[in-house]
């Protein structure tokens, strides 16, 4: 693909990479559908619901089904994520939503951009710093006690979660780290996401004192390079507004935003 207006690259996103559900789906996870609602369980500290569409459902229709993922995590005593777009449809699902319990968390930029031209870029690392590719529990470890002291909050899901990924399928996804004097200073992943032509780039959290000298730049080449080697031409990324930025630099198109709305029992 060589067109990069914002909707062909969204209509892409949508149809490629939505529901967004794990494939191969590692061992203790359950995938389950409700209508056009798409429920995973096991996978992350908390449940996550997907979908495509929701088929034109609005109205009593729709706050039926969000009111059975209410009382379905209730019963469980477990908290879900409802990864609302903004071009969801209807357009007051954000309202319903919150109207059934539902909280926002902070909304990010979904981007997309092609793989070609940043897999010909050399990651260009500052001195003393390297990159490695990690598939150990110990190095897991290792990435969620850094993000804990860039969040000041508990990470140790990520272990279990990669973990899962990893052990599922090792050639889905890859785990990278930046490390200096042997500390992980950042970290980030990239999935292969099956029978697509995209990439998606998670993670990318960076120690205080390491930002603003290149590692996350570095780090999405480096990742870039492995997408292509993979034959994918498109990567996606779900951008915080520190990373937005960095990301349209580097070719990155803006194709809508997303936002977590959080049911906690």
């Amino acid at each position: 693909m060589t067109d990069l207006d914002a909707t062909t690259l969204r209509e892409a996103y949508d149809s490629q990479l939505r529901p967004e559900i794990p494939d191969p789906v590692p061992t203790g996870v359950t995938v389950e559908r409700d209508g056009p609602l798409v429920r995973i369980l096991g996978l992350d500290h908390r449940g996550f619901l997907t979908y495509r569409t929701l088929d034109g459902l609005a109205g009593t229709e729709l706050d039926a089904l969000i009111a059975r993922q209410v009382e379905f995590f209730r019963r469980r005593g477990e908290g879900v994520e409802w990864k609302l777009n903004a071009h969801d449809e209807p357009a007051d699902l954000a309202d319903r939503l919150r109207a059934a319990g539902f909280v926002p968390e902070d909304r990010e930029t979904v981007l997309v951009g092609p793989v070609a031209p940043l897999a010909a870029a050399v990651p260009v690392l500052p001195e003393g710093v390297r990159l490695r590719e990690v598939t150990s529990r110990e190095d897991l470890e290792r990435i969620a006690a850094m993000e804990e002291q860039v969040w000041r909050a508990d990470r140790s899901h990520l272990v279990t979660g990669l973990a899962k990924e990893i052990a599922a399928d090792p050639q889905s996804i890859t785990v990278v780290v930046a490390e200096a004097d042997g500390v992980v200073v950042s970290a980030a992943w990239i999935r292969y996401v099956a029978n697509t032509g995209f990439a998606g780039l998670w993670g990318g959290s960076t120690l205080q004192r390491w930002r603003r000298r290149g590692i996350y730049r570095a780090l999405v080449t480096y990742r870039a390079r492995l997408a292509g080697q993979r034959g994918k031409t498109l990567l996606q990324v779900d951008a915080s507004e520190d990373s937005r930025p960095i990301l349209q630099r580097l070719g990155f198109v803006p194709v809508t935003t997303t936002t977590p709305y959080v049911y906690t029992p």
